[in-house]
Formats: structure tokens, sequence, C-alpha cells
């Protein structure tokens, strides 16, 4: 199939990071023997404009590409442009749900009118969890017969296990006590505060958030905390080979594409209960953690620490997560919209 991906979040100089989850999905797909064209903006926090420019590129590649069908992440503003682009060519439209673009549907005025729209235009509608599926189909109820769930999967090569003594003597990690890492924005729903405070109670180890974000000024100059800041997704690795455990106690997280990481590195996990996280992090796999619990983190990060490093069956649940299957289901819903 001719594959046109439309998304609002994609790597680029200036923003290495962001979107980088799609891109081995994508690598898959073209393996699987698909052609892919990708439409995208790469910026945080977008502006109106900048959407206008999703929608005219999605609009130019689709007439110059001649897609099979439109493949389109997150369901507003990418949804919409994805929308507008099947619609000159006759190609089908499905789109992925990520997370925030549900939480956005009656939180910012206008979105819900727009992703009802969206999903009216789709063909099929792609969920990373079971629990977003649901809280979809509670916001926009045409959306739940047209749902699938397949999440993006993990890249068992790119996260493979390694020695942590070796990746904590290349960072410069090294110390006494277990070594706990979150990787993410440093933002409220994160709830990297609340992990820090938790940390600090324990009064052993060390602790690095990788990402940045407005509350930095909050976990800065805290006694065995490093802010390390955004890095390219290739370097994640290696942070993540140098923990014991990964920490994300979200306050919601929809999936959980670090905690997965993580776990293909044979580390153990701390998953947030307000998600999607249960649905894969088992109790030999890590602690899943009731993030409005105060006395419940420094509980689970104890635990969490007494678990082996390298935990081997974090990496067997990883594996049932693996992109190439993952992106074998997706190219089936996109093959079955395309037929």
């Amino acid at each position: 199939m001719k594959i046109l991906e439309v998304t609002q979040m994609w790597p680029s100089a200036e923003h290495p990071d962001l979107g980088s989850f799609l891109v081995p999905l994508t690598r898959e797909l073209e393996a699987l023997g698909h052609e892919v064209e990708v439409a995208s903006i790469s910026r945080r926090g977008g502006s109106p404009a900048e959407y206008l420019t999703l929608v005219r590129r999605a609009r130019a590649a689709a007439k110059a590409f001649r897609p099979d069908v439109v493949f389109a992440h997150f369901l507003f503003p990418a949804g919409a442009a994805g929308a507008l682009a099947a619609r000159g060519t006759d190609a089908p439209l499905v789109v992925m749900a990520h997370g925030q673009d549900v939480a956005n549907i009656g939180r910012i005025r206008g979105v819900r009118t727009a992703t009802r729209w969206v999903v009216g235009r789709s063909s099929a509608v792609i969920a990373n969890s079971h629990w977003l599926a649901g809280r979809l189909a509670d916001e926009i109820p045409a959306a739940g017969p047209k749902t699938e769930v397949a999440d993006l999967g993990v890249d068992l090569e790119a996260f493979s296990p390694r020695p942590a003594d070796e990746a904590k003597r290349e960072l410069g990690w090294e110390g006494d006590g277990p070594a706990f890492l979150c990787v993410g924005s440093l933002i409220e729903r994160k709830n990297v505060v609340a992990l820090a405070e938790a940390f600090a109670s324990l009064g052993r180890g060390r602790l690095a958030f990788v990402g940045d974000g407005p509350l930095r000024a909050a976990l800065e100059g805290r006694a065995g905390v490093t802010v390390v800041g955004r890095i390219p997704h290739p370097e994640v690795p290696r942070w993540v080979a140098a923990c014991d455990v990964l920490c994300q106690p979200s306050l919601t997280e929809p999936f959980g594409q670090a905690l997965l990481e993580a776990m293909a590195m044979e580390r153990t996990v701390i998953g947030t209960s307000a998600g999607g996280p249960p649905e894969f992090v088992t109790p030999d796999a890590g602690v899943i953690v009731d993030p409005q619990d105060p006395a419940a983190l420094p509980r689970a990060m104890e635990l969490a620490a007494s678990k082996p490093t390298p935990n081997t069956t974090s990496r067997e649940i990883a594996a049932q997560h693996d992109v190439r299957r993952q992106a074998a289901q997706m190219a089936s819903v996109l093959e079955r919209a395309a037929a």
C-alpha cells in the first residue's frame, strides 16, 4: 500500500525527541513492503497557523503521492488535516488516538466537535490501550465500534539489555543504592515533583530526570537528583541501561511507552494505576502505584528496588509488544480500510 502518515509531532533538528516514538513504527511499515510518505510539523504547543501549515502539507502530499490510505496520528489536529487530505483523493482515513488528544475533548473549546467530525470521516480508529479506547468511546460514542487497540510497540534491538555498571560509568552516574530514572516531560501530569519528594524520603540512591518542562526548576538542586534535560531518542537507552528502576507515576498515562522500553532492557518499572500501564506491567515486572496516594510512591520505590537487575521477566513481557508485531497489526487495519 501507499500510506500517507499525517502528524503534528515528528523529530526535527530543533526538536529531535518530538514524536520520535512514531519513527520505529514508520520504519517497520516500510519493512513490510509498504510505501510511506510523512506530512508533518515539528513544534511543541503548535499555533492555529502551524496547524494550517499541517493541513496544507497533508493536502499537497496527498495530491502528489496519491495514497491508498491516510493514517493520521492524534485525533486533532492531525486527524482533521488527514481527513481533509483524504477527502481530496478519495482515500480512506484511519486515525490513531494517543492520549492527550482524548483528554483535550471537553477541555479545549471546539475540540469535541472537531473530533466527532474526524471520527465520522474515519474508516477505523486505533487506540494505544483499552483504557484509552474506553475513554474515547465515553466522549465520542460513535468511535466505539470503529476502535481497535494496538500500541506503538518497542524496538527490541534499540532497547536491548546492557550491563548497568558499564552504563553508569559512561554517564558518570555511579554511586551507592538504587538508581531511579524518569523519562518524559517535566509537567504536572507526569507527577515528577511527587516522585522527587518520594525519593527524598528514601534517603538513599539517586534519581535522574531525562526530559524538560516547566517543573524543571522545582527539581534542580535537590540532593541526589540529576536533571539531564531533553536528549535525542537514540541516547535514551544508555540512561535506561544505567538505572535499576524506571519510574512513571503519572496522574494519568494512556499507555506508558517509556515503561515498555525500560522493560525491554530488563529493568523493573513503576507505573501508574490511572491509565494503560496495568495492562502490561505485571507484579514480577514492576509495581503499579496509585498516583493520588502520597504514601504509596515511597513504598513502591522500595519494593521496585528490591527486585533484581536485570529483570528478565520484564523483557519477556516487552517482547509481546515488539514493534514489528504492532506494525503488522496496524498494517492489517490499514489494509482493511483500503479494501
